[in-house]
């Protein structure tokens, strides 16, 4: 069985975003137009959002007021939690999704298996639940939360397939970096179409 991990699709980190990243509205879109022809390839399709607290710096996960972030371990203000940042883009449709993931409530997190449904349940033990042994991976940003979820889902024993043009990176130089990165980790690398 299949799943498909949709990683943090949300209006602060496309266009015009708190960290938006070119492309990522056309990720939303794409991701949605993949869905149209292929959400019954799924077992369980989890959609995964950022999801931080907005009193407190989140373990330093937000720079220091007055700080300039340095976009590798501090970053500015972002997904907080009930703000429309924080909402998924209005071009994913969310229709087929079947379980909704929060991540970064409090802390740092960069995987989509750091994060719970609302039940309280973590994104291994729904795949497991699902039957599920191999994974695609789609959403932003390419270099970080994508990276991290695919190199995640690797270790936990899945079958990994990147769809290369269904995400959205950072910079393209550490885009590169990344892509060959989750190849030499038994990572497939494919384009959707």
């Amino acid at each position: 069985m299949r799943g498909l991990l949709i990683v943090d699709v949300q209006n602060d980190f496309c266009e015009g975003g708190a960290l938006g990243v070119d492309g990522g509205t056309a990720v939303a879109e794409g991701i949605s137009e993949w869905l149209r022809g292929h959400s019954d390839d799924y077992a369980a399709i989890l959609a995964s959002r950022d999801w931080h607290n907005a009193d407190e710096d989140n373990q330093g996960h937000f720079a220091a007021a007055g700080a300039e972030p340095d976009f590798v371990n501090t970053w500015p203000v972002h997904c907080v939690a009930g703000t429309p940042g924080a909402e998924y883009h209005p071009d994913l449709e969310l229709g087929t999704v079947t379980h909704h993931i929060t991540k970064g409530q409090g802390k740092p997190a960069y995987s989509l298996f750091e994060g719970i449904s609302p039940d309280g349940q973590s994104a291994a033990d729904i795949l497991s639940d699902a039957g599920v042994e191999s994974l695609d991976v789609v959403g932003i940003a390419t270099d970080y939360c994508v990276r991290a979820s695919a190199l995640d889902a690797k270790k936990a024993g899945f079958q990994v397939r990147v769809l290369t043009d269904l995400v959205a990176a950072v910079a393209e130089s550490s885009a590169a970096t990344t892509l060959e990165e989750l190849r030499q980790a038994g990572v497939t690398l494919e384009r959707s179409h």
